[in-house]
């Protein structure tokens, strides 16, 4: 075999060492290749979920900044929230004075129930998250010992998990958001249970200026009411002392002001014309 020969097969031997490490790379590639397309379906995913959560906030403060009405406010917060999520549930409650019992006041299933008692002894979660003003989740509510007592109505709601947020205000809690999703539906995550403790903050906020905004409005109706009977209370005295004083002239026939001196007349027309002048500056001021 002459060198031609000789050198033709060397390279038809590098050629095929150099296919078979291309065949052996090719494998490596397509693992890395759906790595990479697989974390970029997951940052991909992370993103829209951070842009569903800033429109609802979005959403969530142009409702509050239109309203000062809690009732209205807290069921704009339950319906972006059900809708943000596809909830099962979402539910706002509102602790009574003292702190004894809760109030259903927002409900995203159902928007009639207003002002609803409840029993806080068939919802442990919320008791627990109510006293401890700690956030409550439980990933799969069918088979969480607490609640084996609607165990069957769980399942059969198919429901999946129960997050339960408190609603505090100067370290105490005031109410709490109750989110339940379906066990077919997409899963809460951290980064959601996040979003949901930012809106809790957000409707703690709103409903401080809400009363605030109620206080104020009622000190004005008070207010108003109180001006109205001092104006009532002026024209009646008024009106007496007009009739008191018609009735005493009518009797002594033309008042008798003939009997006193030039000077005397003058001078009482002078003080009247002085106390008027002192009432309508006193008007002015008030």
């Amino acid at each position: 075999m002459g060198p031609e020969a000789t050198a033709r097969d060397g390279t038809r031997q590098l050629d095929a060492a150099s296919a078979a490490d291309a065949n052996y790379a090719m494998p490596s590639s397509s693992a890395a290749a759906a790595a990479d397309s697989d974390r970029l379906a997951a940052r991909v995913a992370e993103l829209e979920r951070e842009r569903t959560h800033l429109l609802a906030v979005i959403e969530i403060l142009k409702e509050v900044s239109t309203s000062l009405h809690f009732i209205d406010i807290l069921q704009a917060i339950a319906r972006k929230l059900g809708e943000a999520f596809g909830l099962d549930r979402c539910s706002i409650f509102l602790a009574d004075r003292g702190g004894r019992s809760v109030r259903l006041v927002a409900s995203y299933e159902d928007p009639t129930i207003r002002n609803y008692v409840v029993d806080l002894d068939r919802y442990p979660e919320l008791k627990r998250a109510m006293q401890n003003g700690e956030t409550v989740f439980i990933p799969d509510a069918a088979t969480d010992p607490s609640l084996k007592h609607v165990k069957s109505e769980l399942i059969n709601r198919r429901v999946k998990s129960i997050t339960v947020v408190p609603i505090t205000w100067r370290g105490v809690s005031i109410g709490a958001i109750f989110l339940r999703t379906f066990r077919d539906g997409p899963t809460f995550s951290d980064d959601d249970v996040r979003f949901v403790q930012v809106v809790a903050s957000l409707t703690a906020q709103a409903l401080r200026n809400a009363h605030r905004y109620e206080r104020l409005a009622q000190r004005q109706q008070e207010t108003g009411e109180v001006m109205r009977r001092m104006e009532l209370e002026r024209v009646a005295l008024l009106s007496f002392l007009r009739r008191l004083l018609a009735a005493f002239g009518e009797r002594e026939g033309a008042w008798a002001e003939g009997l006193l001196p030039r000077a005397s007349a003058e001078e009482l027309d002078r003080l009247v014309g002085v106390a008027m002048a002192v009432i309508q500056e006193e008007a002015k001021g008030r």
